[in-house]
């Protein structure tokens, strides 16, 4: 294995950082959305519709970013993804209309689903290299700058404006490349002796049938997970504040309780690994989310609900990372690009998801699916176990 323990070390700090500021960024650019929306004029369905600029722009790099990793390195790909990142993130105020708003979200997007292909590509290397479970940690550092992001956005949403505050997001994200690049590029990624890595650009073995199967498997977990999240983001504050009775500040705190529970269960995510195992830890996760969510849904009262949300954070705390490292594991980037493209897929779905639901029936019966498909996720990780251990 090329390096030592300290350049390992060394690595894995390099690809944590990587992993915070993409989630200091994103977190940055959406508490800006509503002045965004103000400054452009854009009506609710228009903006919804330039909104999808991130998502379309994301989804097909995603599936692009594979080869890009397997021609370029993962490597060099994250520096040069996080470059475009960093840069793109001050497009956004400088339009003045929904289509031109949608037009440099599809930039931003792309930038935002080519890094996490690539560094989720890197990570799944040093995992290989180190023989432990680190994938969890690597995640808890996207939440926690997601959370430094949204934290610090709330504190000059009233002093700074949209431009200058995008903009200083922008330096922070070229000064954090410019430091930690450097130390990436200069790494080759680390590859268990065992393993053989065709050279760069060479033309990838052929993935058979059985094996392309479980990537799907793997990516359908990481779809059920990532809809959960998108659709307590989008609408748990709402079903606390309309059908139980919540004040706005209240209601708030829900989606914080599970985005708190989330970060904790990934900081302990990989001591969970080490003890449970792969297979059950996704069973176990999904179990629990299921049974958070149909109390976070149907409770009737806050407390109870709030509960029910921090419970389904924990849950699905480690499903996601689990599914992606081992999608990358069994197929290397185009894995990761399969994963993360099909869990991107699930947290797009979710929201517009529920919110149909939500017409036909109610929220709180509409939240519910959230539950339903975590415990598909318990059922597919158990039912393939075997499979997956061979």
């Amino acid at each position: 294995m090329p390096g030592n323990g300290n350049s390992l070390t060394r690595l894995r700090i390099v690809i944590t950082v990587f992993f915070a500021l993409d989630g200091f960024v994103f977190a940055g650019w959406v508490v800006r959305i509503p002045a965004i929306k103000e400054q452009t004029g854009a009506s609710a369905s228009a903006l919804g519709l330039a909104l999808l600029g991130v998502s379309a722009g994301a989804v097909v790099t995603m599936v692009l970013t594979g080869r890009l990793c397997r021609r370029y390195g993962n490597h060099r790909v994250t520096v040069a993804c996080a470059v475009l990142l960093s840069l793109s993130v001050a497009l956004p105020p400088l339009t003045h209309s929904a289509l031109a708003l949608g037009l440099v979200l599809l930039v931003f997007g792309a930038a935002y689903g080519g890094i996490n292909v690539a560094f989720n590509s890197a990570a799944v290397d040093l995992v290989a290299a180190m023989r432990r479970p680190i994938m969890p940690g690597f995640h808890a550092a996207f939440s926690l700058g997601g959370m430094v992001g949204a934290g610090l956005g709330a504190l000059v949403a009233g002093s700074l404006s949209p431009t200058r505050h995008l903009l200083l997001l922008t330096a922070v994200g070229l000064l954090v490349t410019a430091v930690a690049g450097p130390t990436l590029l200069r790494q080759k990624p680390p590859v268990p002796p065992e393993l053989e890595r065709p050279a760069e650009g060479a033309t990838p073995r052929r993935l058979d049938g059985r094996t392309r199967g479980l990537v799907l498997v793997f990516g359908l977990i990481a779809g059920c997970t990532a809809y959960g999240e998108g659709a307590l983001a989008d609408w748990g504050a709402l079903h606390l504040e309309e059908d139980l009775g919540a004040s706005p500040g209240a209601a708030a705190i829900g989606y914080s309780c599970f985005a708190l529970a989330m970060t904790v269960g990934r900081l302990t995510g990989t001591t969970l690994l080490e003890r449970l195992g792969r297979t059950r830890t996704v069973v176990a996760g999904g179990a629990t989310a299921a049974a958070g969510m149909l109390l976070g849904s149907l409770a009737p009262a806050l407390w109870a609900a709030l509960l029910g949300y921090a419970v389904t954070g924990i849950g699905l705390a480690n499903l996601f990372p689990v599914a992606v490292e081992r999608a990358g594991a069994l197929a290397g980037p185009s894995g990761v690009a399969t994963a993360s493209t099909l869990g991107y897929g699930g947290m797009l779905l979710g929201p517009p998801a529920i919110g149909f639901m939500a017409d036909w029936f109610s929220l709180p019966t509409a939240l519910t699916s959230v539950a339903i498909l975590a415990a598909v996720a318990a059922t597919i990780g158990f039912a393939t176990r075997g499979a997956a251990a061979r």
